[in-house]
């Protein structure tokens, strides 16, 4: 069935984040990373019925929701989990912070690849450990991985995790299976445990695939924790719901009392049928969406090329977060950011928050009606053309 994703629903008001935070009603939040869509109707019914029947107290997660996950990995990626491999939580980043805990100690390294979801960082220093940079390569607007210097840094005893972004959030890649082979092997190597960050694992566009790095082998899958979630996907990040996913026993243990040491051990009702309208109900909108996030990018790549052809938009093969090249204004991205709020209202994430390797960038969420999207790119160009203009 069609699905209206030209419909202008009106967030303002509604205790946004994305778009109550700015206090001026003329702002145009193109940051945050959640959409401007209505979730697929399948959810919106099952939250309904759970809301008509009034009482909201404490959930006992059924055997529907572990069998909703599990069949949806086996059915849409060839991954088959086990229900005991299962540890659910409020979220992506509250799952990421316990299994630090869970698998480091205070002094000890964690490998990043920048730039990179700028929560990585938090996590890990709230954890006591430091981080370590493996810098993507950024070059024909896209980027790769610099294995050898990965190889080096896994080396160092000190060096416990790497986090991977798969699919990468700002970078858009979807990193293919020998990259994620490539990956695996050195932290197998170094003895570095590999937590996936998957969040983005369904918003993958024509002509990729994504390979959930756990599936891969079965070393790699004991050597491995994956965090996955229908949030980016559904437009569920209000409802806070997330999956660890950890095939070794004693691992997760760690994880288990890690994560009720931290306190995110419990789940809310809406969150559980969310979960499970979603990956029993919800694939055909689900496709429906990637068709038109990718017509969004399409409409956004001529746009720059016609309008803009001086700030390289990099490729985006997954996430509907677009990373946009600006280092040739010679200026920070904090500032082009900044001016861009001040003088047309339009509010972009900027690189740097993403790390030393993001600074000259801006981050774009093309996860909104082509309306939206037009006059986000149409205020981008004005912005431009006085900036060069007045050189200001």
């Amino acid at each position: 069935m069609p699905y209206n994703f030209d419909e202008i629903i009106p967030r303002r008001g509604t205790n946004s984040y994305k778009w109550d935070s700015a206090t001026d009603p003329n702002v145009l939040p193109m940051w945050v990373a959640d959409m401007d869509f209505h979730t697929a109707p399948a959810v919106t019914e099952a939250l309904k019925r759970r809301v008509e029947h009034g009482i909201f107290g404490y959930v006992r997660v059924p055997d529907a929701y572990y069998n909703a996950t599990i069949n949806w990995f086996k059915r849409r990626h060839d991954w088959r989990i086990e229900k005991e491999w299962i540890i659910y939580t409020s979220g992506v980043v509250p799952a990421l912070s316990a299994i630090i805990k869970a698998l480091t100690g205070p002094g000890d390294k964690v490998l990043v690849q920048t730039p990179v979801y700028n929560c990585f960082f938090s996590s890990i220093r709230n954890n006591g450990c430091e981080i370590v940079s493996n810098p993507l390569i950024y070059e024909n607007k896209t980027y790769r991985i610099d294995f050898d210097d990965l190889e080096k840094k896994a080396a160092d005893s000190k060096v416990k995790l790497l986090l991977l972004c798969n699919p990468h959030n700002p970078a858009g890649r979807v990193w293919n299976r020998e990259e994620l082979i490539r990956i695996g092997e050195i932290c197998l190597r170094n003895h570095v445990t590999v937590v996936a960050d998957e969040i983005h694992c369904e918003l993958v566009f024509p002509e990729y695939t994504y390979t959930p790095f756990a599936s891969i082998s079965q070393e790699f899958l004991m050597n491995s924790v994956t965090c996955i979630s229908p949030s980016k996907a559904f437009n569920l990040a209000g409802v806070q719901i997330a999956n660890i996913v950890s095939a070794d026993t004693d691992v997760c243990k760690k994880i288990d009392k890690a994560i009720n040491i931290n306190e995110v051990c419990d789940v809310n009702p809406f969150g559980v049928e969310a979960l499970i309208a979603a990956y029993n109900e919800g694939e055909e909108w689900l496709e429906e969406l990637k068709r038109y996030l990718f017509d969004n990018y399409n409409y956004l790549r001529s746009f720059f090329a016609e309008h803009l052809p001086e700030l390289p938009v990099t490729k985006l093969e997954g996430t509907y977060l677009v990373w946009v090249d600006c280092s040739s204004l010679k200026r920070t991205s904090e500032d082009i950011v900044t001016s861009l709020l001040e003088q047309e209202k339009l509010w972009l994430n900027e690189g740097s928050m993403y790390g030393d390797a993001g600074e000259g960038f801006v981050r774009i969420n093309i996860a909104c009606p082509r309306q939206v999207l037009t006059e986000g790119l149409e205020r981008f160009k004005r912005w431009k053309n006085q900036i060069k203009q007045t050189g200001t």
